[in-house]
């Protein structure tokens, strides 16, 4: 069975807990305050000119195990052309979000991880090192509200991500589709059209992999209604908020394109067999129309066979009042392990500052560079026209509120796959309507908010 993230988060709070009463005294000089006195924050850094001579030996956990032989191996190789002392060494983990939580309870994991969803913000500097002062990083870097609490900086987003949809071009011109579709409805008319008229997947759910159904929760703010208050503020305090509303925009209507393609039969004709690795070579070939997926999706289904330009990415089928959004955000931050070495954090700090400021790393990805005032990749051009949202933070002291909600409802949005699986299951069993999935999150997410003392408005 799998863990919820309540049970996770107090199992890390017990294990901290633990650690700091058995080490005494001492180990408080782990707190932000005392960690920012003790090594350079990361705006503080000169690469190319600070450390030079560090020595250290840095382990790097990655959700990216399709990288850790060949493009990371590179970076690294780069990296020592100008930190030569630095060594290191990344280890790649399938189902990251799950493993990792586990293997924090260790204070011995390593040196830099990708923070997991399941770490409220509160607890963040428990076990991680905080970057610098919220405001003082906001003026050169971009989408770092996600990990940061009491105006620390606990995360460094690797990428930023638009949220659409990869397509095929050539199914799309086969199928005889002229005009990339702008509603939910035109989307799935669209989809029948492929499975009409070619020999494609018209949407490909990638169910298997169970990871990547927590896609379709991306969509749910900023892209469903254009609103950059919507996740943080509105749905906090908001009635009922996964009800249907007539114009199909919020997230009703993000999940009614799932439900939908499903149960009309627009997928794949076994959920089950889905083959993530697989659907690479499969969507570049022409045997996948489309995929919900980030942007950061695309250059891997790019360099998977001899199709890349047939490969493109959309805005998601949501109009509002006439106009399309993209929700724009975060993917996976990097954090460094508090308990790691002075001398491996202070490495730590320079190899991610390098990978943000001078590796390409998000460019070349096809995803948006978390430094500002930089190009964005060629990918999103089919964006032009679509406004990029990035969420707004949540109020003062309620920082905590939407994950507490998510967690205690069990909805868990961009963190449990589950409730977007059981979508799936449902479509395909055809024993829930999406109305009645829907309703049950509502009861969910209300009962919650209500256990908490958070106020709903009407």
């Amino acid at each position: 069975m799998k863990k919820s993230k309540k049970i996770i988060s107090t199992l890390l709070a017990l294990t901290m807990a633990f650690s700091l009463s058995a080490c005494g005294a001492k180990d408080k000089s782990t707190s932000a305050e005392k960690e920012k006195d003790s090594i350079p924050t990361i705006d503080q850094i000169k690469l190319g000119e600070d450390y030079t001579d560090l020595k250290a030996d840095l382990k790097v956990i990655t959700h990216r195990t399709d990288l850790v032989d060949n493009v990371f191996k590179d970076y690294i190789s780069e990296f020592q052309k100008t930190y030569p002392n630095i060594s290191i060494e990344y280890e790649g983990i399938t189902n990251y979000a799950d493993d990792i939580t586990t293997r924090l309870t260790s204070s011995s994991w390593g040196d830099i991880c990708m923070v997991p969803p399941s770490i409220s913000k509160s607890e963040l500097s428990n076990y991680f090192v905080s970057f610098g002062d919220l405001d003082t990083l906001e003026k050169n870097y971009i989408m770092l509200q996600d990990k940061a609490y009491d105006n620390e900086v606990y995360g460094i987003p690797s990428v930023g991500n638009a949220q659409g949809v990869v397509y095929n071009k050539k199914v799309f011109a086969d199928a005889g589709i002229t005009e990339l579709p702008k509603t939910p409805d035109e989307f799935l008319d669209a989809l029948q059209q492929i499975k009409d008229k070619t020999d494609a997947i018209p949407l490909y759910t990638n169910f298997n992999a169970q990871w990547t159904m927590t896609a379709w929760d991306a969509y749910v703010g900023g892209t469903s209604n254009g609103d950059p208050d919507y996740i943080m503020k509105k749905m906090v305090h908001g009635k009922n908020p996964f009800s249907k509303n007539d114009d199909m925009t919020g997230p009703y209507a993000v999940y009614y394109v799932l439900y939908e393609s499903v149960a009309r039969g627009l997928v794949e004709d076994d959920p089950t067999t889905t083959d993530w690795e697989g659907c690479k070579g499969q969507i570049n070939n022409g045997k996948i129309g489309t995929m919900v997926l980030g942007s950061w999706a695309v250059s891997q289904m790019q360099a998977a066979g001899d199709h890349p330009d047939d490969i493109a990415y959309m805005p998601f089928p949501i109009t509002v009042n006439g106009k399309q959004y993209a929700s724009a955000g975060p993917d996976y931050q990097y954090g460094i392990n508090v308990n790691a070495s002075k001398e491996n954090k202070i490495a730590s700090m320079i190899y991610i500052k390098w990978l943000t400021e001078k590796s390409d790393f998000a460019f070349d990805q096809g995803s948006i560079p978390i430094m500002k005032g930089s190009d964005y990749p060629d990918v999103l051009d089919a964006f032009s026209d679509t406004e990029l949202i990035i969420n707004n933070p949540a109020k003062e002291g309620e920082e905590d509120y939407f994950d507490t909600i998510n967690s205690d409802s069990e909805v868990g949005l961009n963190s449990d796959n589950v409730p977007d699986s059981q979508i799936v299951e449902h479509a395909l069993a055809k024993d829930m309507t999406l109305d009645e999935i829907m309703d049950e999150w509502n009861q969910k997410w209300s009962q919650a908010q209500k256990d908490n003392d958070i106020e709903v408005e009407e």
